[in-house]
């Protein structure tokens, strides 16, 4: 009995008029329920309700007054969703309102700052306050918006603007002094910092970056010179290193045997390097290949290395993957057939925007890598049916691809292939002298025990082939009839 006039007093007139009066004010109720937890609007129990029941019948009185239904989900569950969206869908979410702003914040990882003064003034880590990944080279660039310089993700580059003569001048990059400046204010804001990409910083600045950042893993350094890398020992989780030395049209920072060899005693637990614009040797391929045994990944773009360092990749005996970018020549060298040595363990061997002019030299390259089971020319200057010939040294390629290899004819490519057991792939893309109608049986047989093959040499061909019969490609005095009288047509 006690409950039961418990319960008819707080459905009384006056509770229910005083209450009413208090739901009329929408922004009261709002900011209270925002601050409130769902389970803290669950009544105490009784034995003749169950609390779920009551729960969910609250659920619709609390939706109808609050206007942000996300608000009363925490942060934590938010993110959780946000998480979950595809990356092109995330970047509209700090459009929402300001809490979503900020979370949307929270789960940036990456970015390339863009403005100097946006790093040193730290509104960067409140911004983004978990940043694993940081990208500085296009904050570190000074030179004004016409001077045609630009910047891209992988290299900086230059392109005539309006048609002015302009070069480049060190001044457009910030000096060492500010560079570092920015390190320090990166390192202390980004303790679980792990991939860094920087232009022109100083030994100092390394040394800030591996004292604060120790998990740091991946490190990016153009502009970069042997005394930089007096630095590099003190990231003791380093993995991934790229280098970026001599720019033509940009700058000319020297890395030599003498950077490669400090580079090889303090990184000793490299996977992947990559040597851009960077001269050296022998001696200092050999120093890489003894420190550096986890090394896996070698990369050369645009490469000056000295002639007869090719005879030092044999030392790299784990190394897996070889990469010429962009390069003017492999070596030079003219005892490489003496002391050649051979690199066991190379599985991929790729080739892209290379110019190939030495016949002698690629061989060599064939025979120190003879065990790659992945090939790959892209774009490559002077591979001609002569110089192909040379790849008869690799017996255990299973993967061939070839894309914008214009000199290469369709015999030359069976001269090669036909040999090649292991051959389970092969890509061919405009390769405009590798025709259709020039392929023989032989070829086809070896063509028909492949499990994958991509085959578009002579772009031309094939679509003359597919346009033929639909009247498109021929001139109009031949298309149109001659009988056709043209102020017959509508409109006429």
């Amino acid at each position: 009995m006690e409950w039961k006039s418990s319960k008819t007093e707080a459905h009384s007139p006056d509770k229910e008029n005083q209450n009413s009066n208090w739901f009329k004010n929408k922004k009261s109720i709002n900011q209270v329920l925002f601050k409130m937890r769902l389970n803290s609007l669950t009544p105490k129990h009784t034995p003749q309700t169950h609390p779920t029941t009551k729960k969910t019948q609250s659920l619709p009185l609390i939706t109808s007054l609050v206007s942000d239904k996300t608000s009363l989900l925490s942060d934590e569950i938010l993110l959780k969703i946000l998480s979950k969206l595809p990356k092109s869908q995330r970047n509209a979410n700090f459009l929402v309102s300001k809490r979503w702003l900020n979370l949307q914040g929270r789960l940036m990882r990456s970015i390339k700052v863009l403005e100097w003064e946006f790093l040193v003034t730290g509104r960067v880590f409140l911004r983004f306050p978990n940043l694993i990944h940081v990208d500085l080279v296009s904050g570190c660039l000074t030179s004004p918006r016409d001077s045609g310089i630009c910047c891209s993700h992988k290299n900086l580059f230059f392109h005539d603007f309006e048609g002015k003569d302009w070069f480049f001048d060190e001044d457009f990059v910030l000096n060492a002094d500010e560079v570092d400046r920015g390190l320090r204010v990166l390192a202390s804001g980004c303790p679980n910092l792990r991939k860094l990409v920087v232009v022109n910083a100083t030994e100092m600045g390394l040394l800030i970056v591996a004292e604060e950042c120790p998990t740091l893993q991946e490190l990016e350094l153009h502009k970069c010179n042997d005394h930089v890398l007096r630095g590099i020992a003190a990231f003791e989780n380093l993995q991934v290193l790229r280098l970026s030395g001599i720019v033509e049209g940009f700058y000319g920072s020297l890395v030599s045997d003498v950077g490669l060899t400090i580079l090889a005693q303090g990184c000793k637990r490299l996977v992947k390097l990559e040597l851009s614009g960077c001269k050296g040797g022998y001696e200092g391929v050999k120093a890489i290949g003894q420190c550096c045994q986890m090394l896996e990944e070698l990369t050369l773009c645009n490469h000056r290395m000295e002639d007869g360092w090719l005879m030092a990749i044999s030392y790299c005996e784990n190394l897996k993957t070889l990469r010429f970018l962009s390069c003017k020549r492999i070596d030079g060298g003219d005892e490489l057939d003496e002391h050649l040595g051979v690199c066991a363990a190379v599985e991929k061997l790729h080739l892209e925007k290379c110019q190939l002019r030495d016949k002698r030299i690629l061989r060599a390259l064939f025979l120190v890598c003879h065990n790659a089971k992945e090939v790959v020319f892209q774009n490559c200057w002077g591979l001609n049916d002569d110089m192909f010939s040379t790849a008869s040294a690799l017996r255990k390629v299973s993967f061939l691809s070839l894309e914008g290899c214009s000199m290469l004819t369709t015999n030359g490519l069976e001269s090669v292939i036909i040999s090649w057991d292991e051959l389970r792939s092969l890509k061919v893309k405009s390769c405009n002298n590798i025709k259709d109608c020039e392929v023989t049986p032989s070829l086809s047989s070896v063509f028909s025990a492949l499990k994958d093959l991509k085959w578009k040499p002579d772009t031309k061909s094939i679509l003359s082939v597919n346009l033929e019969g639909t009247g498109m490609g021929k001139r109009g005095s031949k298309f149109f009839k001659k009988s056709c009288d043209w102020k017959s047509l509508p409109g006429a």
